[in-house]
């Protein structure tokens, strides 16, 4: 085993004195030196295929073979190491020819005084155009990573729109169904169960829609303090009967682990999609490893685009199953891709672990090789306070109250703002409707502020937001009721603080039981 500061040189040299003298000269030198002789086409070739080098040094004449031959296979076999021709019989033409061929340089044995001087530079090149090769390599690896992470944001945006746009529709088919059913004549039986049908199909495309906005960091949130500890057990439990007997499940959870603010309900659901996603790749069992750790993420380690310096709880779950093709690896966490079959899979589990994990301020790095498994490491910031609270789903209810206040609508979408009217004058409100924030400052001014609650969109295409509205409008009457609602999940700004965020905004699709609770409960707000 060579010294790490010995060069390791290999010589092809059929004349074992001046391998000798070669090797002698270079210690005089004071390059201190582990040479492998070759004097064979079969002992180079071999050695340069098995074997590290620095350099090469070959005679141009060898019997049976020559320096151009050996040349060639250098280039071929290991184009990186710089390689010397030693020669006594190369002429000038031939050494020329050899160094547009690929040759570094070319000594003459009666000029060893040469060797050690074209060595260094040799050697000092080869580092150089390593380093220009790895930067290179890293600066376009950054690129890549800097592409990923723009094509995924779009992709989140685009998720997040589509899920507005469909949580829309959700609540006119939801709504009309809703009120149809408390329609008692002209509806047969089988009718009624049609539309019981559609109102479960309408809440299956409700946590579909849910899903998307997690993956584009829309869902709300309802954060607390966590000790990853103490809930992966539970789910764990759970998690095992959805496993293969075959599959050997090894759980090592680090004691004393810091807590971490999150929802405890997303954060289950990025362990379930981890573990579903192992199971997946191991249809003949394997193993299945859960660990939690403590880290500090030190500067020389930020390999991963969202990673940052301080200190983390890691989340790993790795699997022995059939590992991730590196052309799909970079397209794992797009909503929708799935090299499932079909019918097997949404292609939104890693997505929405995607989605989930950067809502909390983190990120997933993944290792992977197709039939060596995978490992997903989940990194959570440890935090002195909670994250924002970004409004939790209303409460359901079974009951539902009605009023006989006055009700503002401002809906941009017709559909919406007409069956949300319908169902709040048949639960005994004054309902006026504006399809845009401008149209409602107008019938807030003809009627001269006549209102006791705002029901308004937070995002309108007049560029008026439901917020501002409502600030608008709290500024002439500050004891006007606000109930904003979206079908992106968050208000963009709480209009007070958290709590009166979360008591003030209902998610699309709503029904019209959570919408009749929201309104009763925004009005006998005191």
């Amino acid at each position: 085993m060579k010294n790490p500061q010995e060069i390791a040189v290999l010589h092809l040299e059929d004349d074992p004195n001046d391998a000798l003298l070669i090797s002698r000269f270079l210690e005089r030198e004071g390059i201190p030196c582990s040479i492998t002789v070759t004097d064979t086409k079969e002992t180079f070739e071999t050695a340069l295929r098995e074997r590290n080098f620095d350099v090469i040094l070959s005679d141009f004449t060898i019997p049976g073979y020559n320096g151009e031959t050996a040349l060639r296979a250098a280039r071929n076999l290991r184009p990186e190491i710089p390689f010397l021709f030693v020669s006594g019989t190369i002429g000038e033409d031939k050494a020329v020819e050899a160094l547009h061929s690929g040759a570094t340089d070319y000594v003459l044995k009666e000029r060893l005084d040469r060797l050690g001087t074209a060595l260094k530079r040799a050697l000092r090149e080869s580092s150089e155009r390593t380093l220009r090769r790895r930067a290179e390599a890293d600066r376009k690896e950054l690129e890549e990573r800097l592409r990923q992470s723009q094509k995924m944001e779009a992709v989140g945006q685009l998720a997040g729109g589509i899920a507005h746009d469909f949580n829309n529709l959700l609540v006119v088919l939801q709504g009309n169904s809703e009120l149809l059913l408390l329609t008692e004549d002209g509806i047969s039986l089988e009718g009624k169960e049609c539309l019981k049908q559609m109102l479960a199909t309408c809440q299956r495309a409700s946590n579909l829609t849910r899903q998307l906005l997690t993956f584009s960091r829309k869902q709300p949130m309802a954060p607390k303090a966590l000790d990853l500890n103490s809930i992966l057990p539970g789910m764990l439990q759970m998690l095992r009967r959805v496993l293969d007997s075959r599959i050997r499940v090894t759980c090592d959870f680090e004691n004393g682990l810091p807590s971490v603010y999150g929802d405890q309900g997303m954060l289950e659901q990025v362990l379930m999609n981890l573990v579903l996603n192992a199971r997946d790749a191991m249809p003949g069992g394997g193993e299945l490893a859960i660990t939690t750790s403590a880290e500090c993420v030190q500067k020389e380690e930020l390999k991963h685009p969202d990673a940052r310096v301080g200190q983390f709880v890691c989340l790993a779950v790795r699997d022995t199953g059939s590992g991730i093709a590196p052309e799909n690896l970079v397209r794992i966490f797009e909503p929708f891709f799935t090299t499932k079959q079909l019918g097997s899979g949404t292609g939104l589990g890693l997505a929405t672990v995607y989605g989930i994990v950067k809502q909390h301020d983190g990120w997933v790095a993944v290792e992977s090789k197709p039939g060596k498994g995978s490992a997903f490491r989940v990194y959570l910031p440890v935090r002195g306070s909670a994250v924002p609270v970004t409004g939790p789903a209303a409460q359901r209810s079974h009951s539902v109250p009605m009023g006989t206040e006055k009700i503002l609508v401002a809906e941009d979408d017709d559909a919406v703002r007409q069956i949300t009217a319908r169902i709040l004058v048949g639960l005994g409100y004054t309902v006026l409707e504006a399809a845009s924030g401008k149209a409602a400052m107008e019938i807030w001014r003809t009627s001269k502020g006549d209102f006791d609650l705002l029901l308004s969109d937070v995002l309108m295409t007049d560029g008026l937001t439901g917020d501002a509205l409502a600030v608008s409008l709290r500024g002439a009457k500050p004891q006007l009721k606000v109930l904003l609602t979206s079908g992106y999940g968050p208000i963009p700004k709480p209009l007070e603080n958290d709590e009166v965020q979360k008591r003030n905004f209902l998610p699309k699709p709503y029904s019209s039981s959570e919408l009749a609770q929201a309104v009763r409960r925004c009005l006998d707000e005191h």
